[in-house]
């Protein structure tokens, strides 16, 4: 996957890629999983400064998509670039799906947020006042002092949201990161998440197997076909900030919701 030929690889512009300027550029991705063919000679732009969530039937490839961009996972072919540059030069954060196992349990709540600023060398009195202005400014209440196991889940995810967003990304992945809470905290997260995006507006590419929550915190929906994945549909949201729960009735939230399912339900009849 590593980007060579890029000016080669980025002359041609697919059609699904939006109008604004593209923060990361994928070329002729390809994947096989034990001879099943997930993405062939995919090409795709995400725009910069938006937050994009991906959603499509099950299996079609959505977390494998975010894995592969994220350098997590090898993909078989193909071109990424972030702004033109690569994955070694462009700062990333990931918060993953099953926080009790993301999290070091050994590590008090503090340490693990610090732990990614630690990898890369920054003194510890630099830490202390990140994590510190990060906590301000998420007005977070939480004792961080307390282990992971001493924590709600609502409070593990955000621990893993925190030190995804310590190192100050460039790009913010999210797989599924409210698929384990209760939905109180669910909503409580999606609020969370939805203020950090419009405060530093970090390019955030969100995987969900919801769609409404798919639809209300994105400003497009990457709606992905079966196997191997295409681009059915790519929506643009359009609806103000912030959003909140009338947001959920506003007839034109309820219309392109109402869109999303219609092709989403036409790729799984294809199946």
């Amino acid at each position: 996957m590593n980007p060579v030929n890029g000016a080669a690889a980025l002359a041609a512009t697919p059609a699904a890629a939006p109008a604004g300027a593209a923060h990361i550029t994928i070329r002729g991705l390809s994947k096989r999983f034990q001879g099943a063919v997930i993405y062939e000679n995919f090409d795709f732009d995400i725009p910069r400064g938006e937050f994009l969530s991906i959603f499509g039937p099950n299996g079609c490839g959505k977390s494998t998509l975010i894995n592969i961009v994220a350098g997590l996972i090898p993909a078989d072919a193909g071109t990424i670039l972030f702004g033109g540059k690569t994955l070694k030069e462009t700062k990333i954060g990931y918060v993953f799906q099953n926080y009790r196992e993301a999290l070091f349990p050994w590590l008090r709540s503090v340490d693990n947020i610090e732990y990614p600023l630690k990898l890369a060398r920054l003194p510890q009195a630099e830490r202390h006042a990140r994590v510190e202005r990060l906590v301000a400014h998420l007005g977070v209440k939480i004792d961080l002092k307390r282990y992971p196991y001493e924590l709600s889940g609502g409070q593990q995810q955000l621990v893993s949201i925190m030190r995804a967003l310590v190192v100050e990304p460039e790009v913010l992945f999210l797989d599924e990161p409210f698929s384990a809470l209760d939905y109180e905290m669910t909503l409580f997260m999606r609020s969370q998440l939805q203020r950090i995006f419009m405060e530093t507006r970090t390019t955030t590419v969100l995987v969900s197997h919801d769609l409404e929550e798919a639809v209300y915190l994105a400003d497009r929906v990457l709606l992905l076909s079966r196997r191997p994945a295409r681009v059915a549909d790519f929506p643009a949201i359009g609806m103000p900030r912030p959003r909140n729960d009338e947001t959920l009735s506003d007839p034109a939230f309820v219309a392109v919701k109402g869109h999303c399912l219609e092709v989403f339900q036409r790729e799984v009849r294809k199946g």
